[in-house]
């Protein structure tokens, strides 16, 4: 099983990116060059990370692959714990897969694993 962004949602980043980046060029005064630079510039760093980074998570028999922009972590079933958490924001309820192995710690939305962190909390405790 493997989980990453939604190219769909991907796409739209790069489009607000392009756009951005067109509002900075075609801006007329300078404070509207820079919040359109800043926006393009944060757009693509993420849109970039969605689309280099794929898939975020693996998991298969044997344990974890989480993949970061400095290569991919192997981690075995026995050395992680995994937990899901609930948090409520604004009126909001939101949830966060936690996968922790020694020093490292991930800390996965919905928008990285293009599901439900609650549903992928399930698919993990099935393969374990």
């Amino acid at each position: 099983m493997s989980w990453a962004p939604r190219p769909a949602l991907v796409a739209l980043g790069w489009v607000g990116a392009a756009l951005a980046a067109g509002g900075a060029v075609f801006s007329g005064s300078r404070m509207s060059v820079v919040l359109f630079s800043v926006a393009a510039l944060a757009l693509v760093l993420l849109s970039a990370h969605g689309t280099f980074v794929r898939p975020r998570l693996v998991a298969d028999a044997e344990g974890l692959r989480v993949r970061a922009l400095r290569g991919t972590l192997e981690l075995r079933w026995p050395d992680t714990l995994t937990l899901l958490r609930s948090n409520k924001r604004f009126g909001r309820d939101s949830r966060t897969l936690e996968i922790s192995s020694g020093d490292h710690l991930f800390v996965f939305g919905w928008v990285e694993l293009g599901a439900d962190p609650a549903e992928v909390m399930d698919e993990l405790n099935r393969l374990r």
